[in-house]
């Protein structure tokens, strides 16, 4: 099926099961390239938090909450309402197939349409288009739908339970712990909803403005995340676009970009040598 082709199939609301046309295995980017590239999405991401929207609690532990603040204005942007709509579309723990009703489908559909809308993912799609890595936008918007939302298994191919995008922005539970689960908008919603319990940080980035990196310990539900990393106050447009060109272009490996003149790190991982996002986040130091 013609990549185009797969691009409306999405947007008119009808369920994507065919792989898109892969990308260019070889991209030939080279580190300067990255670096300068995530310095342009950086500022580009006109929709991360500002001062006063977002107010974080590092220092407290157990019975205090993470989240000082979260401004609801930023909540209601059109990307941060589209995530927060994705979130309760998944079940946890593998070995529970994943339901894709139209209604879900649409919802996946908005999300993606209102962050190809931004400077971020226009940025993106144009380095992507310009380094030959698709044929066409529609082939590049084909594949990041399929990148993140294809589905596969978790639980030895017992049912299609997880997909890049619940393992990263949502998060899942695996044997009683937490795994992925590497957004900073997921965390501030379990936490409103009485599901999340901070544990303290281990490493905060040397960012005085969002976005920052963190590490921290945490439970939702009960379930212990020793030690996880993310970006917070970025938006998810910010996350989608610097997570997604890491994976394209460093696939299963570290890639080192630039964020305020700061370097950092971001390792990808690929499903099972699919074009399917396994992993994606910042790595910090031990």
């Amino acid at each position: 099926m013609a990549p185009w082709l797969l691009w409306l199939l999405l947007v008119t609301g009808t369920a994507v099961a065919t792989p898109a046309l892969h990308p260019n295995p070889n991209p030939n980017v080279s580190d300067a390239e990255l670096r300068e590239l995530s310095e342009q999405l950086l500022a580009a991401d006109s929709n991360r938090a500002r001062p006063g929207q977002l107010e974080l609690n590092l220092q407290g532990s157990g019975s205090d909450r993470l989240f000082s603040r979260v401004s609801p204005e930023l909540l209601a942007v059109p990307t941060f309402s589209g995530l927060l709509a994705l979130l309760d579309n998944y079940e946890p723990r593998p070995g529970r197939a994943e339901a894709e009703p139209p209604a879900e489908l649409r919802e996946q559909r908005r999300f993606l349409e209102a962050a190809l809308a931004t400077p971020v993912l226009a940025l993106l799609e144009r380095f992507v288009l310009a380094k030959g890595l698709y044929p066409s936008a529609e082939a590049f918007r084909a594949d990041l739908h399929s990148m993140w939302f294809g589905l596969y298994s978790r639980s030895g191919g017992k049912a299609l339970d997880s997909c890049g995008f619940e393992h990263v922005f949502v998060g899942e539970v695996k044997n009683d712990a937490v795994s992925g689960c590497h957004n900073w908008v997921q965390l501030q919603a379990l936490e409103s909803a009485g599901r999340l319990q901070y544990l303290g940080y281990t490493w905060d980035g040397p960012w005085t403005a969002f976005p920052d990196v963190l590490s921290l310990r945490f439970r939702w539900d009960g379930h212990l995340k020793s030690r996880g990393s993310l970006l917070v106050g970025s938006s998810p447009e910010f996350d989608l676009a610097l997570f997604t060109l890491c994976f394209l272009a460093r696939p299963d490996s570290q890639c080192h970009v630039s964020l305020g003149g700061e370097a950092t790190t971001i390792q990808t991982y690929t499903w099972d040598k699919q074009r399917l996002v396994a992993s994606a986040y910042p790595l910090t130091p031990q």
